[in-house]
């Protein structure tokens, strides 16, 4: 990617007095797994929604992480996610080791309802996971089955967020949108679910959620982008009830898996104009608060600080 981009990311955080980025919603996991999810999405498979997707950033992983941090993004994930049974405690393991070499990934871990998942949830978060990943969709379970429940029990107790896919896009799937997470918050309420992509396309039901539960959060994968306001417009009506909720709201891109640039993510919340404290919070104290990770503290009105002309006018250049 062009060092242009790298500069205008970085000059969107640095106009808001930040000093980088939290992106809590980036896929790294093995390479054959990544391939081979490259390939659904250029076979443009029935979980895509048929949609013409090309892969932006197809590099290899070190490439794909040096490019994060050029950009300035300070902390990232590794969102991995199994399809079957027995699969996610091999991509937990794979999933430590690369924690290991990647200081700035948040150690990111996996589940799947099948025998052993307490056990070896148990051990992810007692070997430092920072963050779990669920994928409704492409496991094609119920989130509140009677397997996963110790799991989650066991999640909420460590207070460890989970970032899931469990709205029902791009395509829906038998056991996506907002009802059968519910139930799984109506018995862990103080678990600390992400709910993926503002739980696109049913964003009015998750907003219920984050309101009724005070440790539900959202990420801003992909939503107000050019891409998902053709298949899932967010409604405008509920851009107030966003803003209440700024504080639980986490920048997530799906990088390197978006058909557009990452900028564009990034200007897609800006020109929500939700203001500059929001997006402050958005894009990095949110995140580095729920994650341990030192705040932004800006000062009002200095030169570069979010309410200076000179910082909205950097962003705009």
């Amino acid at each position: 990617m062009s060092d242009h981009e790298v500069g205008q990311v970085r000059r969107f955080w640095e106009g808001l007095g930040l000093p980088g980025l939290v992106d809590v919603h980036t896929h790294f996991m093995p390479e054959r797994v990544l391939r081979k999810v490259w390939a659904y999405f250029d076979a443009l498979g029935p979980l895509t929604g048929g949609v013409e997707w090309p892969i932006t950033y197809r590099h290899e992983e070190d490439e794909r992480a040096e490019l994060l941090r050029r950009f300035g993004v300070r902390a990232f994930t590794a969102m991995l996610y199994p399809h079957k049974a027995g699969m996610a405690q091999w991509l937990n393991d794979w999933a430590v080791d690369f924690a290991r070499r990647t200081p700035d990934c948040l150690h990111t871990s996996t589940l799947f309802p099948e025998p052993g998942v307490e056990t070896y949830v148990r051990r992810a978060v007692e070997a430092g996971a920072r963050v779990f990943k669920a994928h409704v969709q492409v496991g094609a379970y119920d989130p509140a089955d009677e397997l996963l429940d110790p799991a989650w029990g066991v999640l909420a107790e460590a207070g460890t967020p989970v970032v899931v896919h469990c709205g029902s896009g791009p395509a829906p799937g038998k056991h996506t949108g907002p009802e059968p997470i519910a139930r799984v918050l109506a018995r862990h309420p103080r678990l600390r679910l992400v709910v993926a992509h503002l739980g696109m396309p049913e964003y009015e039901d998750f907003l219920d959620l984050a309101e009724r539960y005070v440790e539900v959060r959202l990420d801003t994968t992909m939503a107000f982008t050019d891409f998902s306001e053709r298949l899932a417009p967010f409604p405008r009506r509920a851009l107030p009830r966003l803003a209440d909720l700024g504080d639980r709201v986490l920048l997530g891109t799906d990088f390197p898996n978006i058909p557009y640039p990452y900028l564009h993510q990034l200007h897609a919340l800006e020109r929500l104009e939700l203001g500059d404290a929001w997006l402050r919070g958005v894009c990095h104290d949110n995140a580095a608060r729920l994650f341990g990770l030192p705040e932004s503290r800006p000062s009002q009105g200095s030169p570069g600080s979010p309410g200076s002309q000179e910082s909205r006018e950097s962003r705009e250049s």
